[in-house]
């Protein structure tokens, strides 16, 4: 039997099945994200990660099981994913309605910093400043879950630090659940609240971080959990 329901706040997920022919890629799995809990899915390519985000997201449907998100949900994809004929403006305003959905899109590019480039078309803009008009995009309708897919995978090193540092402000403002599909552990351990290994189509090791931010970049705390993720992920061996 399967079930997509709506809830108010928060995510359930309890034994999903999704079967592409004779491939289990979800197997049964369970999880929960608490209200205004940020959690990180790791693991490695092709564990199925994309493909839960993307049945929560209501982009699939599972074979099986049972699964309860809001109605409100947004989700930013590894590629930008903006229309290259519509201005910024535009593109954040898509889907909107309402006679002030342009000011609300003016208010979310300014809470990404990218006041003034409202009439900038996508080819102006560098990686880093076309993913945060995606995230302007997924939160200006005020979601109560948003979805992110390696939103940063294709950014270099500093253009990453400053979205996470972006991220983090975000969530303060928003209190939206989020869910961080990712491969990087260090990311991880920069964002999560909690932290859930996926492999085998299955949500196995959950860690729930305890670090300030300063602990977050450095430290023997954030070194033990960085081992034990990569323990997790059969990569103890790494460092």
């Amino acid at each position: 039997m399967t079930a997509v329901l709506r809830t108010q706040t928060g995510v359930l997920v309890e034994q999903v099945v999704r079967r592409f022919g004779d491939r289990v890629v979800l197997d049964h799995l369970d999880l929960l994200i608490d209200d205004d809990e940020l959690v990180v899915l790791l693991g490695p390519s092709g564990c199925g990660k994309s493909t839960l985000l993307r049945l929560l997201a209501g982009l699939d449907k599972p074979d099986g099981g049972r699964i309860e998100v809001p109605a409100k949900r947004a989700i930013v994809f590894q590629g930008d994913r903006l229309l290259p004929w519509q201005r910024v403006l535009s593109n954040v305003t898509l889907g909107l309605r309402g006679s002030d959905a342009n000011d609300r899109a003016r208010n979310a590019l300014a809470e990404v910093n990218l006041a003034g480039r409202e009439k900038a078309w996508p080819k102006q803009l560098s990686g880093g400043e076309a993913q945060r008009v995606a995230l302007a995009r997924a939160l200006v309708s005020e979601p109560e879950l948003v979805l992110l897919d390696e939103p940063f995978a294709a950014l270099d090193a500093i253009t990453r630090l400053r979205m996470h540092d972006l991220v983090r402000a975000l969530r303060r403002k928003h209190h939206a659940s989020m869910l961080l599909v990712t491969h990087d552990v260090d990311e991880a351990i920069v964002l999560a609240d909690r932290i859930v290994v996926m492999s085998n189509g299955r949500i196995g090791d959950a860690h729930t971080v305890h670090l300030s931010a300063a602990e977050r970049e450095a430290g023997v705390a954030r070194e033990e959990l960085r081992a034990a993720l990569l323990s997790d992920l059969g990569l103890a061996s790494q460092h």
